[in-house]
């Protein structure tokens, strides 16, 4: 159990950096399997949600933090490896790209 807690955690810190290195801001310290990003405004973050969903290689949900819209992300299944996480980061950076 304290493996699969240790690998969700550290997948989610990389997802959180990768998403940082594409310009989100990262709202929350990264010390479980939660990650909270935002763009620099309301529609930018909407307009990202729904392009990583439409796009299918992950799944990340809307949110509200300090009245402003935020994408979370959980990372919670236990076969999550690192690969996994670079498709997703892949996917979100070509996402991120079609809303800048």
């Amino acid at each position: 159990v304290a493996e699969l807690v240790t690998s969700a955690c550290d997948r989610a810190r990389e997802l959180a950096a990768g998403l940082a290195d594409l310009g989100l801001e990262v709202l929350n310290d990264v010390v479980l399997n939660q990650v909270l990003v935002r763009g620099a405004d309301d529609d930018t973050t909407n307009a990202f949600i729904a392009a990583v969903q439409a796009e299918g290689t992950s799944w990340c949900g809307p949110t509200v933090w300090a009245g402003r819209s935020a994408m979370r992300i959980s990372v919670s299944g236990w076969k999550t490896t690192q690969r996994d996480v670079e498709r997703s980061l892949q996917a979100m950076a070509r996402c991120w790209e079609t809303v800048l």
